[in-house]
Formats: C-alpha cells, structure tokens, sequence
C-alpha cells in the first residue's frame, strides 16, 4: 500500500500506551507496526460531467471520519467496535478512492455511512485489514482525485473548528481528504465528551483552509492538535500537515 498516493498516518488513540517512542510518524519499526493493519476506507463520488468542488469534498471527507467514530455501531460493543479499535491500535491509515456511475452504486449497498456536503459526497466504511478490502472497494482507483475550487472559499469562520493546510505541500486531493480527516480526527480525541456531543449535535460544522505561510509556523507551535505525516505517500517523512484548531482546543 506504500504506492497508494492517498494512504497517511495519525498518531495513535490518546488512551493507546506509548507517545513519541511509540509515533505511528517514526520511520523505524515501532511495537504498532507488529500488531494487525488496519486502513479506513472513504471513497469519494467523482462523476465526470459534475465533479465536486475540492474544498468541499475535503470538509465532507473530514465530516465522515468523525460521523463513524462517534456512530454508536463504532463504539462499546458495535457491529464496527473492534475494527475500529484494532485500527486505532496500529498506524492510522486512511485511503481514499473515488467512484462513479455503478461503481458508487456498489460501494453504497456495503456497510459504511454517507455524509455528504454541497456538492460532495463521501462514503466511509468501517476499518478493514490491508489486504482484505471488500472486492468492490479493492477495484476502486485511487488516482484521479484531483479536483478544484471554482470559486475560492471565503474566510473561516473564527468562532468554528478550522483544519489548517500546510500552505507549503503540494498534495493531491485524495492524499489532502485523508489528511484533513487525521485533524478531525486528533480534534474529536481531544475533547472532552461534552465537547464531542456539542460537535456532533451541531452536525460537526468545520473549514478546510490553507494557512497563511505567515500564520503556519505559530500555527505548528501553538499546542494545537498538529498532523505528522509518515512520508510513505507523497510527501517526506514527518511533513506536518494539517493544525486541527478547534475552538475548545485553544489556549
């Protein structure tokens, strides 16, 4: 899977023993990579006379990653529970793929939740083995993500949860979806439940912007949840990539 141009890393759960000594970013073997892998699947819907926009298919990518981890079938003692665990357990990949015409058609008759934004939608399913993808899902492309904003985004809202682009990597749409869900994703980790159940009952209303190259380095120091990318896809090895700002979060 190291060709997969959309697979990257997260750390680890908050609660998953170990810190630095134990990052899912080290390029050395570390005691995760000797458990089972896991990746978590989403696949983007691309038809060709209407593709989405790209800001949009990022914002709803990171939406579907924290609609499964709060759905009830993920937690306790869920159908998606200990997929879900034994994912957060090892390396925290993600792969995107993209779909349309019957090929969407399949991938919504399997097990996964669809969570679409204005012009995206974005399937995700729960974890699965690396080499045991659902055979609709293993024949899915992974390139052709590319996509563009027709218009550019407006400014963030400062009072919401922005996931802030390293404005220095240039990353394809698919590989930048995955990456925007590892933000949501060490976000929802570090909040508390009632900041979690606020998030989710609004709907986890969030942007996807690139910083400011100005603003990205106070960004990276700020204490704010911050995404290493483990270089096997695209980029070098420990590129930081997305600051999750949420506004619980800030000092």
């Amino acid at each position: 899977m190291s060709s997969d141009p959309t697979v990257a890393d997260a750390p680890g759960r908050p609660d998953t023993p170990g810190s630095a000594e134990d990052s899912p970013f080290r390029s050395e073997r570390t005691a995760r990579d000797e458990a089972p892998q896991f990746v978590l699947p989403l696949v983007v819907r691309i038809e060709k006379a209407a593709p989405p926009a790209r800001t949009d298919a990022l914002e709803t990518a990171a939406r579907a990653v924290l609609t499964i981890l709060s759905d009830e079938r993920a937690l306790g003692d869920g159908e998606w529970a200990q997929a879900v665990r034994d994912w957060q357990d090892a390396r925290i990949r993600k792969v995107v793929r993209r779909a349309r015409g019957a090929e969407w058609r399949r991938a919504e008759a399997l097990p996964g939740i669809t969570v679409t934004g204005k012009s995206a939608e974005v399937r995700v399913f729960p974890p699965v083995p690396l080499d045991g993808w659902p055979k609709d899902l293993a024949k899915l492309q992974v390139s052709g993500t590319d996509l563009d904003d027709p218009e550019p985004p407006v400014d963030a809202d400062p009072t919401a949860p922005v996931l802030w682009l390293n404005p220095d990597l240039d990353m394809s749409a698919g590989k930048t979806m995955a990456q925007a869900g590892h933000g949501a994703q060490l976000a929802w980790w570090e909040l508390s439940d009632e900041e979690r159940a606020a998030w989710r009952d609004a709907g986890f209303p969030l942007a996807v912007r690139t910083a400011d190259p100005a603003r990205w380095s106070g960004l990276t120091i700020s204490g704010l949840p911050l995404v290493r990318d483990a270089g096997f896809t695209e980029i070098a090895p420990g590129s930081c990539t997305v600051v999750a700002d949420h506004p619980a979060l800030r000092s």
